[in-house]
This record gives C-alpha cells, sequence and structure tokens, in this order.
C-alpha cells in the first residue's frame, strides 16, 4: 500500500472515532502539513464519503451524522480489546441508562468475526473473573453523557437540571472541565459561572443538559480526574477526623487514595532520631464511623487521633475484638 493511500486510510480511521478533528489536529497524527489534509479529505469525498467541514473557532472536519461504514474488519487483538472493553465496562458500572447495549453491542461484534477468532474470545469471555465493584454503580442518561461530553469537548457552557441527593431540584450553569468515571459513578467537573467556584456534579442525578450559545477558556494543566477526587475527600460529611500518621504521605497515600483523604507530609520537629522520623496529617470525612478503626488498623503504622474523641473508643474496642479473638483457642470436635 503506498504511503498516500495509507494516510487517507488513517484519516479516515481518525474521523470515525466520531466529533470534530481539526486541520491541525489532523496534519500533526499523519505527520503532513495543513493543505494536505485538505486533499486527503477532499480524497475521501471523490469517494462518497460524507466528509463535513466546520468553520468556527473549533471547527475542522467531521463525518456525517448517520453515515453507515463498511462491515467490521477486526484483527484478533482489535477484537479482544473491543470485546474485553465492553464486557469489563459493563462489570465495572461504567455503562448508561441503556445497560443493554454493552451486551448487544458486543453480540453483533461476535456475530462479524469469522468462526475460529469467535471460538477463541469465547473461550477467553467464559474463563474469565471480575471482582465485586466497591458500592452500587449508579448510570447516567445516555443523552445526558453525551451532551456533556461535546460540550467539555468545544469548550462550551451547559445548562443542567440537577436533583441533590436530600432531594432537592434545582437547574445550574456549568462550564465543564471534563468527565470522571470513579468507582461505578459518573461524574462532571467544571465552574459555576455565576459564582466562580469549582462545582463536581453526578451525572445520574441530571435529569436533562442543554448546550447554551458561547465559549469559555478552560484552565491550563487542568486534572479533573484530581478535582474530583479532592472534591470528594472534602465534601461536607457527619463526621470530620484528624489524625497524624507516622510515615511519608505518599506512603499512606497508597492505602488512603484522595477520593478518601487528604494526606500531606507534616514538618519535622528535629531533635532526637524519634522526634525526626516523618510525621503526616490524615483528614478524612465519613457519615459513618465505624469503618474507620478498621482503615487505621490496615495503615500498620503509629497514629495519634487528633478528633473526634468518639473514634477513639471505637479503636479501643476493635482493638479488645482482635486481642480476644487471638487468645481463643480452636473449638473442640
Amino acid at each position: 500500500m503506498s504511503r498516500p493511500i495509507a494516510r487517507v486510510l488513517t484519516l479516515l480511521e481518525l474521523l470515525q472515532s466520531g466529533g470534530i478533528r481539526t486541520v491541525a489536529e489532523l496534519a500533526d497524527r499523519l505527520d503532513v502539513d495543513e493543505r494536505t489534509v485538505r486533499r486527503y479529505v477532499g480524497h475521501l469525498m471523490d469517494l462518497d464519503v460524507p466528509v463535513e467541514s466546520v468553520r468556527g473557532r473549533y471547527g475542522g472536519y467531521r463525518l456525517s451524522s448517520g453515515y453507515r461504514m463498511p462491515p467490521l474488519m477486526l484483527s484478533d487483538d482489535e477484537a479482544l480489546a473491543v470485546l474485553l472493553g465492553l464486557v469489563a465496562g459493563q462489570r465495572a458500572g461504567l455503562m448508561t441508562a441503556a445497560g443493554a447495549a454493552s451486551e448487544t453491542a458486543a453480540a453483533k461484534v461476535r456475530r462479524v468475526l469469522p468462526e475460529r477468532l469467535g471460538r477463541r474470545l469465547d473461550a477467553v469471555l467464559d474463563s474469565l473473573a471480575f471482582t465485586t465493584p466497591s458500592g452500587e454503580s449508579a448510570v447516567p442518561q445516555t443523552a445526558v453523557l453525551l451532551s456533556i461530553a461535546d460540550a467539555v469537548r468545544h469548550h462550551r457552557p451547559i445548562s443542567v437540571r440537577y436533583t441533590a441527593a436530600d432531594g432537592r431540584r434545582s437547574e445550574r450553569t456549568l462550564h465543564p472541565y471534563g468527565l470522571v468515571a470513579h468507582s461505578g459513578r459518573w461524574y462532571v467537573t467544571g465552574v459555576d459561572p455565576a459564582i466562580g467556584e469549582d462545582r463536581i456534579f453526578r451525572l445520574d442525578r441530571i435529569v436533562g443538559a442543554a448546550i447554551l450559545p458561547g465559549s469559555f477558556e478552560a484552565p491550563s494543566g487542568l486534572d479533573p480526574a484530581q478535582r474530583v477526587l479532592s472534591g470528594l475527600a472534602t465534601a461536607p460529611y457527619r463526621h470530620e477526623v484528624t489524625l497524624r500518621v507516622r510515615g511519608r504521605a505518599e506512603q499512606i497515600r497508597a492505602r488512603l487514595p484522595a477520593g478518601i483523604a487528604i494526606v500531606s507530609d507534616l514538618p519535622s520537629a528535629g531533635g532526637t532520631d524519634v522526634q525526626t522520623e516523618q510525621w503526616s496529617s490524615v483528614e478524612l470525612r465519613a457519615d459513618r464511623l465505624d469503618w474507620v478503626p478498621a482503615v487505621l488498623a490496615s495503615l500498620d503504622l503509629p497514629f495519634v487521633i487528633e478528633r473526634p474523641d468518639e473514634l477513639r473508643g471505637l479503636v479501643e474496642a476493635l482493638a479488645d475484638r482482635l486481642a480476644h479473638s487471638a487468645r481463643r483457642g480452636a473449638p473442640s470436635g
């Protein structure tokens, strides 16, 4: 295959992935100049591939809505990647309200594969086990997810109808920065332009989303996932727990990720070897305290409880239960 033909086919694959691709992006991916990209687009249009030109600041090229691609042709690696992605997404709760869509999509992919490859993939899926994800997944509406994703990509403000955890309903305007999937739930993070504050919304609690006119500039170096994790760790809960743990913050974060707690190194006090050992500050919030003692025990590091006092009694009770179990002999018979 000649290099120009290969690049035209690569251009088609890029456009098939959906959305609008800018000329600069396509030129970079194809390793050609922008004039050559426009010529390749002309080649696709000569082949009756409906490529649309989108004008404006975030304009570029895209395939016409509803365009049907030729029959699916996948290599072994590609077919396995597609099917595993569909199955893993369903098991992890990363799906929309149309949960059966992943099953029907997998069935369609399976039907068009050669029999030999299909049997091999069936063997993989039949022998594959998934651990149960923690907590229950909460799926968003497909229309909501697609609308917000489009607004994120094109830096467009959106209006959302939101139902809070306490049942209160409101309509909000958001400059969305990114979508984040975490622990079986979808979140959107961005800024409320009316008050200039960061906001995080669960997509399953959004009952409608509409893209608004205009555009906005997203901050450079933005990490939507880190914003969501930090927001979850600092959200208001019934109990606020503050601890000092002997160990490096990096070491403690391996057991207490950002979605659970905020961990930071404390400055060394100086003096003796004991005093100069590294301690870290840990802050976490919880609606219930009964699970916290077990988490602290799993750290296997010395710690000091600063607040709340109620937690001290729960830790002592867990220690007594563990000690009693350790002293208990095996049952006779």
